[in-house]
């Protein structure tokens, strides 16, 4: 039985102390290790990647692209655990898993779970070597704890298989950037295969353009707050809780960040004057009365209610959530428009915008000797990861035409019945290509997100452990939770900031101090002096 529940903590991160064949510790993989990242073109697209951001496309290309020309695999058949937030689909007779399965010549047979309780399911059959699926998709925030000690025992270490330049027998894997492979490594070595992610903005304000059609737009902090006064009155207001806005323009680190200060020392989120300024925004914010009494009273779950029906004019949100409003009220009401808010800091001059974990998901192949099945699912893998355009990806995403969508007029697949109940994302947790803006029914969308995401990566800073995977102790498991709820608290006028002095002093004597000693040691390892804290 491999233990995965003493000393290491959870919450999407993990790691291990020591890179392999004697190199010492570790816990980034060496730039040589790293597979080459050799971009595909095979579609030009309307609104090009700049600096990594996703490319736009605003037609599905006719004809599709045949981008492998022969089933990849040797017949073999593999088990395979994802997790699915919806209905789980026949496993067996099911067309899709059927056509998919016959293109790559490898057959994957889906040991499919709730995604809402995917990391207990996950916790218990990786406690059990026996019962480990052949691939294994695992999202970052179920990640268990001390999974980077566990890993090498569990799964195969495929540094020799796409280190380098030997990825490129696999291009389609190669297309993959780099920062979505560091974040499937442990241990300086390279585990996992990335479902990318976008590094820049996840969450930021939104506000509806078709209601303020002529608006006059903030470009700093003060601005911002008098924008929502200026909009509420007459039963709207002009926004809901906007605190994951207020640290992008205020340059918070990310949650549990860390950054070195001036004295050399780390200093951790909770301890810099941007957290403490963004908290203090947030206090004028809601002080000005133009937050709904919705969101004064922590109701979030009517959020997207709330401002697609024009009550709130502005809200924070994920920017996923950009292109599901606008499919979700066209069809009622075609004006319906939301745009996010400019890019500025607080101050009026530039944000930084931390970069995210380059993948989402990673996939992990299970320890084998056979070097063939590896190598098998590999194939597979490059076959999944066929970029936007090609035959390929339009049957993973989509099924067989006639059977699972037919094309509109536009060349638009439209589900079937049958769709409904066999195609269900599958395939694509254990591993896709990059990330592209596809939404070709939204023209209008595509360009605009195409042009933020563009904007967005102008602001790009690299946090200070990035692109590593640090598994902190138990003990610190719980240690920030406080600050989740002061946070709201500070902002709605129930406490000050020196309850958030009081909150920092508290964290630093129940373990904040030994947290900052165990990532110090991690940084002065990393910089050549020293070792790594054991947990």
């Amino acid at each position: 039985m491999v233990a995965l529940a003493a000393c290491g903590g959870g919450g999407g991160s993990g790691g291990g102390a020591s890179g392999a064949d004697g190199e010492g510790p570790r816990y980034a993989v060496a730039a040589q290790d790293l597979p080459n990242h050799v971009p595909v073109d095979l579609v030009e697209p309307d609104f090009p990647s700049v600096n990594g951001s996703a490319p736009g496309f605003l037609t599905i290309p006719d004809p599709l692209v045949d981008a492998i020309a022969e089933p990849p695999g040797s017949g073999g058949t593999y088990t395979a655990m994802t997790p699915l937030w919806g209905t789980i689909p026949p496993t067996t007779g099911n067309a899709y898993f059927d056509a998919v399965n016959e293109a790559m010549g490898t057959t994957l047979e889906f040991q499919i779970s709730d995604g809402n309780t995917y990391g207990d399911k996950l916790a218990a059959v990786l406690a059990s070597p026996k019962d480990v699926a052949d691939w294994v998709s695992i999202p970052g925030w179920n990640v268990p704890p001390r999974f980077g000690e566990a890993v090498d025992t569990l799964f195969e270490d495929l540094t020799p298989y796409l280190s380098g330049a030997n990825v490129e027998q696999y291009p389609y894997l190669a297309n993959i950037p780099t920062e979505a492979w560091q974040e499937c490594s442990w241990n300086g070595r390279l585990y996992g295969l990335p479902f990318p992610a976008d590094v820049s903005l996840a969450t930021y304000g939104m506000y509806r353009d078709d209601l303020l059609p002529d608006a006059d737009l903030p470009t700093n902090g003060d601005e911002l707050i008098e924008f929502a006064v200026d909009n509420t009155g007459d039963g709207v207001w002009g926004t809901d809780d906007l605190w994951t806005t207020a640290t992008v323009i205020h340059s918070v680190l990310p949650d549990d960040g860390w950054e070195l200060g001036e004295d050399g020392k780390l200093v951790h989120r909770v301890e810099t004057q941007e957290y403490r300024d963004a908290l203090e925004w947030m206090t004028r914010l809601y002080e000005s009365g133009a937050v709904h009494p919705d969101a004064v009273a922590d109701n979030q779950g009517d959020a997207s209610t709330r401002f697609e029906s024009g009550q709130v004019l502005m809200t924070s949100t994920g920017l996923g959530y950009w292109h599901e409003a606008l499919t979700r009220n066209r069809a009622s009401n075609p004006d319906f428009s939301i745009a996010p808010l400019p890019l500025f800091g607080a101050d009026g001059g530039d944000p930084v915008l931390y970069k995210r974990a380059g993948a989402d998901f990673c996939s992990y192949l299970k320890k084998t000797d056979d070097d063939a099945a590896i190598k098998e699912l590999l194939g597979a893998a490059n076959f999944l990861a066929a970029p936007f355009g090609t035959e390929e990806f339009q049957l993973i995403n989509y099924g067989v035409e006639g059977v699972h969508y037919d094309l509109d007029d536009n060349g638009i697949p439209v589900a079937t019945t049958q769709a409904q109940r066999e195609v269900q994302p599958s395939y694509i947790f254990l591993v896709d290509p990059p990330l592209v803006t596809s939404q070709v029914t939204l023209p209008d969308y595509v360009e605009e997100r195409s042009a933020f995401g563009a904007a967005s990566t102008e602001y790009l800073a690299e946090p200070l452990f990035y692109g590593m995977n640090i598994s902190e102790p138990n003990r610190f498991a719980s240690l920030g939770q406080p600050f989740a709820d002061l946070e709201k608290d500070i902002a709605r006028g129930r406490k000050s900031m020196a309850d958030l002095d009081a909150a920092i002093e508290t964290w630093r004597t129940s373990g904040g101090e030994d947290l900052r000693a165990f990532y110090t040691e991690i940084y002065e390892a990393q910089q050549g002096e020293g070792e790594p804290a054991s947990s």
